[in-house]
């Protein structure tokens, strides 16, 4: 079986009595399912909307929402609405800027339409939520008379799944508001595959205040084919999208000793800051002292600098999960996510990261799958119960 590293892909074998947890998968959806979610979208359409101006909001290149595709039948809707002014945003929240070949890359041929990149210094405050967090919006799209969300739906590790609001929050608002809402990760709820998620909620309120008027928003399979695209309300359509993603990627398992999850390459394995949502999505499969084996290549390292010196500082994982109870910082939510995790499980990266750097972040690292499977043999016997999660990216498991 091949699973995705990088921009390629690294053969496994598979063993007699692995458990293969492969999702149910829906085919590709036909070419005009983006133009069917806008003739029939949950909530108010864009023929409910009246506008000069509208700002569409797209994902940057650490996920693989197909805005090149996306945006051309929306374009032709907005204009048809009345819409003059259309100015592209790309939703970094707090990742870096993108290259002109990564801008090239998502746009296609849409790159002559106004684009412009997410800037956090240029936010408009424009109120708070019940939760506190500040409402913060990029002035280009807070402008617009109208704002538009896309991008795909998947699980997230705190936010329960991605789209709908998160477009706007994280995506296009201040470094305060993100790491105010941010804050809600250590609640109990705030998990993947959970709608009612703290996060989500204060998300979904701050689009209310700032006005998020329509989302479109797709489900993708492993093969990054549309299978469904949901129009409409940033709350009803992102429901409707988020059973999509259910139905395909839930599943009941019964845990085991050894848990292999593949991040499921370029970009969901970009750098390790992204990748760990394999690890989220794989945690209920891995019984207690487990081995958890993670497949991706992190090709640009950690990814974060918060990230990256949290897990420089904190010498043992106890040390960090007991800072991150007492000093919330946005990027070292990720280092005490994986030390939390690591208390529990043991965890082996297959990567292209530095030993010494995969290391310092609680793993024990490994060049090959072949050296993975020999440690957690050597661990548990090769005849312990072994689970492979082939898109760990996608797969959400539960213990039935």
């Amino acid at each position: 079986m091949l699973l995705g590293y990088g921009n390629s892909s690294v053969r496994i074998k598979l063993q007699d009595g692995w458990e293969v947890l492969r999702p149910n998968e829906l085919p590709p959806a036909h070419d005009g399912e983006i133009e069917r979610a806008l003739d029939s979208p949950i909530g108010a359409g864009l023929e409910d909307l009246s506008g000069r101006s509208a700002a569409v909001i797209v994902s940057d290149i650490t996920r693989p929402s197909p805005s090149h595709r996306i945006l051309p039948p929306l374009v032709r809707r907005l204009k048809g609405v009345g819409v003059k002014d259309l100015r592209v945003v790309f939703a970094l929240g707090t990742h870096r800027r993108m290259t002109e070949d990564e801008v090239r890359h998502l746009l296609r041929g849409c790159v002559r339409l106004p684009h412009f990149q997410h800037d956090a210094s240029r936010c408009v405050h424009l109120g708070e939520t019940s939760k506190g967090t500040p409402v913060e919006i990029f002035d280009l799209v807070e402008s617009s008379d109208l704002i538009i969300g896309t991008g795909n739906i998947e699980y997230h590790y705190y936010a329960g799944y991605s789209g709908g609001a998160k477009a706007l929050l994280p995506g296009v608002s201040s470094e305060r508001s993100i790491h105010h809402n941010h804050m809600m990760m250590r609640e109990p709820r705030a998990r993947s595959g959970f709608l009612d998620s703290p996060v989500r909620q204060d998300m979904e309120e701050a689009a209310g205040i700032a006005g998020l008027d329509l989302i479109l928003n797709v489900v993708l399979n492993s093969r990054k084919e549309i299978v469904s695209a949901v129009a409409g309300d940033y709350i009803k359509a992102h429901r409707a999208g988020a059973s999509v993603v259910d139905r395909m990627y839930l599943r009941e398992v019964k845990p085991a000793e050894i848990v292999i999850t593949c991040a499921g390459g370029r970009p969901k394995d970009i750098n390790l800051y992204q990748a760990v949502k394999a690890l989220e999505n794989a945690k209920g499969a891995a019984a207690p002292g487990g081995t958890i084996i993670l497949l991706a290549e992190c090709a640009e390292g950690l990814g974060n600098r918060v990230f990256e010196r949290w897990a420089r500082e904190c010498s043992t994982p106890e040390e960090c999960v007991e800072r991150f109870a007492r000093e919330y910082e946005f990027g070292g939510h990720k280092a005490a996510y994986i030390a939390e995790l690591a208390l529990r499980n043991n965890l082996v990266l297959v990567s292209s990261i530095p030993r010494d750097v995969a290391e310092m972040c609680f793993f024990t690292p490994v060049r090959t799958i072949e050296e993975a499977l020999e440690l957690a043999w050597s661990a548990h016997g090769r005849d312990a119960r072994t689970v492979l999660i082939p898109h760990g990216d996608l797969t959400l498991t539960r213990t039935g």
